[in-house]
């Protein structure tokens, strides 16, 4: 089955860090980009981040800039999302999905995995 696997996620309090990781069964990240998204509980899926399957270009949501870091190792063919100074309103389900380019149209990605919860409190 071609799927992402996420990993990482977790319960953290405000101000701390997590690193999620997203790792790809059944097929190789060379050639792809992949971004994260999330999903909190009401709300559309969102993207946060997207990196292109060089890894040279990166891009993040306003909500995360300076707080987020996307990376990959095609090698290990994972993608991670470290996440530093975490705020309540992160709280969601982190998910990561695959397409040729960086697009900003959540359904031209494919390959979805169950996600991982974050939970951001005190």
């Amino acid at each position: 089955q071609l799927q992402f696997v996420e990993s990482g996620g977790g319960l953290v309090q405000p101000g701390g860090s997590l690193r999620l990781s997203c790792a790809a069964s059944g097929f190789t990240l060379d050639y792809y980009s992949v971004g994260w998204f999330r999903q909190a509980p009401g709300k559309e899926r969102e993207g946060v981040s997207c990196i292109s399957s060089t890894g040279y270009s990166t891009n993040y949501a306003d909500s995360v800039k300076g707080r987020f870091t996307i990376s990959r190792d095609n090698a290990k063919n994972t993608v991670y999302l470290q996440m530093n100074s975490l705020k309540p309103e992160d709280t969601a389900v982190y998910y990561c999905a695959a397409d040729m380019t960086c697009s900003s149209y959540i359904k031209m990605y494919e390959y979805w995995g169950q996600g991982t919860q974050v939970t951001v409190s005190s």
